[in-house]
């Protein structure tokens, strides 16, 4: 039988079928008595799922980052789709596509890497185009590339979301370029480039969207200039020269400078 998706349900509907519980949140309604609020997603939105007459011992069993069953019906609640939950059970994720439960971007991550290698080679500046090919060239980023979101909820909150932002800004520089002549163009090409990039490592995304350990601790701007002195080494190596001292230190700035003010988390 085909999965029913979120964006697929409608009022009155019964359902059973697997999701990612992305929260689970155990709360009292106006009598007091204990139901579980449980926020449900697959690739193509979210859904809530209440479950009345619970307690935490009850549905211990479910956490958040599971798949789980539900059983219920769908109900139309304040213009929002809801289920009402009968039943949830977690389910093992040995048989799961993940691919099933994260947002897709709308286009190809693979046209949009293209893209980007496209933008990379034509840049004049040798330096810059070296650098940036050193980190397009690394299996590692490219395959987190693929998959990264550029956000948990405030924008491009899907899978590839990040290489498609990066894109996006590149293709407005390219735009932008020839009512600013004074500005140094390939260098800001290449904060368009690298100013997320330390995402990569700030937000674990293979099941679902959340922060990692050295993204709580470090965060993306800091963790984005690491990885630049890693792919200079990489740079020297390869070349046997020494990466322009002064050109590092722009992009760094534009790395650690981009979220414009202290109290937006830039040093």
């Amino acid at each position: 039988m085909a999965r029913r998706f979120v964006n697929e349900l409608g009022d009155g509907e019964q359902l059973e079928e697997v999701f990612l519980l992305v929260d689970r949140q155990l709360r009292a309604n106006r009598n007091a008595d204990m139901y579980l609020l449980a926020q449900l997603r697959d690739r193509t939105g979210q859904i809530s799922g209440l479950l009345w007459n619970v307690d935490e011992a009850s549905v211990a069993h479910v956490q958040a980052g599971d798949y789980v069953r539900v059983r219920g019906k769908v109900q139309l609640y304040q213009g929002n789709m809801q289920i009402i939950l009968t039943r949830i059970d977690a389910v093992a994720p040995s048989g799961i596509d993940p691919a099933e439960f994260l947002p897709q971007a709308s286009r190809q991550t693979s046209e949009q890497f293209e893209r980007l290698g496209e933008i990379v080679n034509g840049m004049n500046n040798a330096d810059l185009r070296k650098i940036a090919q050193c980190f397009l060239d690394d299996e590692e980023i490219r395959d987190g590339l693929m998959k990264a979101p550029a956000g948990i909820r405030m924008h491009h909150a899907y899978q590839g979301g990040l290489l498609e932002h990066i894109v996006n800004l590149c293709e407005a520089a390219i735009r932008l370029a020839d009512l600013y002549p004074n500005i140094d163009f390939e260098l800001v090409l290449m904060g368009a480039i690298l100013h997320d990039i330390g995402k990569l490592r700030e937000l674990a995304y293979e099941t679902s969207f959340t922060y990692t350990d050295e993204g709580q601790l470090i965060g993306h701007l800091v963790i984005g200039v690491e990885m630049l002195n890693e792919q200079i080494l990489r740079f020297e190596a390869t070349t046997g020269r020494e990466f322009p001292r002064e050109l590092a230190l722009r992009i760094k700035h534009m790395l650690l400078s981009h979220h414009g003010s202290y109290e937006f988390g830039s040093p």
